[in-house]
């Protein structure tokens, strides 16, 4: 089995092009300091969050190995359809079944941001819950996608997520949006549906990967800015 083939775009270049054109808009707003003030009250510099949405670009790439389960028939070469987005099925050649694997791009940079804004804002509880309500809709709205594994609308974790945070903490309401965002969606969408995998004709089932890494990256972008429509950054308080 040849592991490169393990690592590939989860989206076709024109969709994947469209996230790269939201992210040099950002780049562009927060240059004439349009959205500072969102950032703060996310209690990281925009420098630190435009590298962690350059590096979830980046490491959409990349999908590290966990297990391989029984060997089936898989797919190989095509893009599938879902919810009007296009999900990319890498080409392999003698592969033995269904590799699940990690993303790094989708899974293990926002897992570890969402660990950090957890500590360094003290929001054990209210993420727990945030992170909760996100992955029941999620884990509700999943779909298993031949070819794919589990995909998921792209605007559900980060409209999710903004009116849970919302409703938890307006104060805070930008970290708890990332928090529950990114975890909410990686256990609902991807962890929870794990068992559902098998069959599906998957090379790669990654967990942040193709299906769920368009609407976590989204959740760097439209659930932050969302979250952090409410208040002035001279009322940010952190922990």
């Amino acid at each position: 089995m040849n592991f490169g083939q393990l690592h590939y775009l989860p989206l076709p270049l024109p969709f994947f092009s469209v996230l790269v054109g939201l992210l040099i808009l950002l780049v562009i707003m927060v240059q004439i300091e349009a959205l500072h003030y969102a950032y703060m009250r996310l209690g990281v510099s925009s420098g630190v969050a435009f590298l962690l949405l350059i590096g979830s670009l980046v490491g959409s790439y990349f999908n590290i190995p966990v297990v391989r389960l029984p060997p089936e028939r898989v797919m190989s070469g095509h893009e599938v359809a879902f919810f009007g987005m296009r999900y990319v099925v890498p080409v392999v050649v003698n592969w033995p079944g269904t590799i699940i694997a990690v993303n790094v791009g989708g899974a293990v940079i926002p897992g570890l941001m969402s660990l950090y804004l957890l500590i360094r804002q003290n929001l054990w509880i209210r993420g727990l819950i945030a992170t909760a309500c996100v992955a029941a809709v999620c884990y509700a709205l999943a779909q298993p996608t031949p070819g794919v594994g589990i995909a998921l609308p792209i605007f559900v974790p980060a409209v999710t997520t903004a009116i849970v945070a919302f409703i938890l903490s307006r104060e805070r309401a930008a970290a708890l949006a990332y928090i529950g965002g990114s975890l909410g969606t990686l256990i609902g969408a991807d962890l929870l549906n794990l068992s559902r995998v098998r069959g599906l004709g998957a090379p790669v089932a990654a967990i942040g990967g193709a299906g769920t890494f368009d609407g976590i990256f989204m959740i760097g972008i439209l659930a932050v800015l969302l979250a952090g429509l409410g208040g002035s950054p001279g009322r940010q308080r952190v922990s």
